[in-house]
Parts: C-alpha cells; sequence; structure tokens
C-alpha cells in the first residue's frame, strides 16, 4: 500500500465495485498496469471481487472496511482523489451504456464510507 496509485484504487473501490476498465478510465492508466495494482491489492486480502460475463468487479472486503477508513481518515481528500471521486461520479453515470454490464452482488453503493 505504499503506491499512490494503490491508494486511489482503495479510495475508489470502497463505496462501489469497480472493474479494471473503469478503474482505468478514472485513473487516466492503462488496464495492464491497474490491473497489476488491483492484483496486488486482492492478494494482499483486501478486495472482494463479483465476476460477470468476462468483466470482474472489485470491491474493498467488508472485513478490511473499518481499518481502511481509520487509515484514510487521516490523509485529506485533497490532490488525486478528490478528482477521482468526480471522475468515478461522471463515469457511473455511463455505465449503462459502456461495455460493462455493472455487478450484481456487489451493486450496493456504500454511503459515507469515510464518515461511518
Amino acid at each position: 500500500m505504499a503506491d499512490e496509485t494503490r491508494w486511489r484504487i482503495v479510495r475508489l473501490v470502497m463505496e462501489r465495485a469497480l472493474c479494471v476498465c473503469e478503474l482505468a478510465d478514472i485513473l487516466g492508466m492503462p488496464q495492464s498496469s491497474v490491473s497489476s495494482h488491483v492484483q496486488i491489492i486482492r492478494k494482499a486480502g483486501l478486495l472482494e471481487s463479483e465476476t460477470c460475463g468476462k468483466w470482474t468487479y472489485f470491491r474493498i472486503a467488508r472485513g478490511q472496511l473499518a481499518p481502511l477508513k481509520a487509515i484514510i481518515r487521516h490523509f485529506p481528500e485533497a490532490g488525486p482523489f478528490a478528482a477521482d471521486a468526480q471522475k468515478a461520479e461522471a463515469r457511473m453515470a455511463r455505465r449503462e451504456s459502456s461495455c460493462c454490464p455493472g455487478p450484481v452482488k456487489l451493486a450496493k453503493n456504500r454511503k459515507s464510507t469515510l464518515t461511518s
């Protein structure tokens, strides 16, 4: 977790499940790079996933949510995190018309992840 990109991904998947192509779009990075970062986070046991067709959606595992929230509270929302949040909202507004069908099991958004 010493990598800024991994923290950006963690913050993005706290509230909602996203696939690698959505994360790549939001972060402005190649899918292969994002996939490598996601696999490191997954291997650390921080993510739960759901496969829908050829897409796999990732979200912070329920058991990891509270510890990550506690850590994130100590870091400002400025910089890339605020911009990522805005890009994520825009990307989610386009999900239905994009190639990604969206998750089923992990579809429920988690509200106020940084305040609970």
